[in-house]
């Protein structure tokens, strides 16, 4: 697959009196082109979100990472240490599905008002805390396609509290593919294994991936849980789920 040239940015998004941060890459040439929105782990838009966003741009698409922690916390971004986890955290925590949702809906419609993107073909990706927001995210009409990388609570919990995101699966309408290491503690096997029977009670199009030796964070490359194989092959597989937005 050839490789087009992008351009990069940061935008602003404004909805009522909200603010949101969003870093935008897209193929420098013209043409028209579906959306995809990128979701954060807890280190904010950091190197590695703005690299993926910037993947995803070279593969053909326009590809947007809104700032999910902007009301709490404004241009924040982190490394990887203890002390970066403990903060990113702290944050995550005081999220809210509801906010997010809008915030994701948010980076969606600045994308339709875009002359070079599609208005009917969007996907979003996720990792960490974004692979669990990804799954609420699938649940937006405009949402054709969602990768959810190693998306820990979805079975427990939901940003700000009430029934676990896993209890919406039922309202996802595109194609869904997630994937987990099997080495990662703070996802269990059974609530892999959970997630997929919903996926399938509800006869939502999923795939679901593990992979053998793989931790939490094995996509990325900046961290000491990073996978070289598992990545390489979630890779491709994001490929070919997106190219179902063509």
């Amino acid at each position: 697959m050839t490789e087009e040239a992008t351009i990069t940015t940061t935008v602003n998004l404004l909805q009522d009196n909200i603010q949101v941060s969003a870093y935008l890459a897209e193929p420098k040439e013209s043409g028209s082109y579906p959306g995809v929105v990128v979701l954060q782990e807890i280190f904010g838009v950091n190197v590695h979100i703005r690299e993926v966003t910037e993947r995803i741009a070279k593969l053909g698409y326009v590809a947007i990472a809104p700032a999910l922690f902007q009301r709490i916390a404004p241009g924040f971004e982190t490394g990887y240490t203890p002390e970066d986890i403990e903060t990113g955290r702290s944050y995550a925590m005081q999220t809210q599905a509801s906010e997010l949702l809008s915030d994701i809906q948010l980076a969606i419609d600045y994308l339709k008002n875009l002359p070079q993107v599609k208005k009917d073909s969007f996907g979003c990706i996720g990792f960490c805390f974004g692979g669990h927001v990804a799954y609420l995210a699938a649940t937006l009409p405009d949402i054709k396609a969602t990768a959810s990388f190693y998306g820990a609570g979805i079975t427990t919990r939901t940003p700000g509290g009430g029934a676990p995101t896993v209890t919406r699966t039922e309202e996802i309408t595109g194609t869904l593919y997630t994937f987990f290491g099997a080495e990662d503690a703070s996802i269990p096997a059974e609530q892999v294994d959970e997630i997929e029977a919903e996926l399938e009670k509800y006869k939502i199009p999923h795939r679901v991936f593990r992979y053998d030796g793989a931790d939490h964070g094995f996509f990325c490359d900046h961290r000491a849980s990073y996978n070289p194989k598992a990545a390489a092959d979630a890779w491709e597989q994001v490929k070919q789920l997106f190219g179902q937005l063509n």
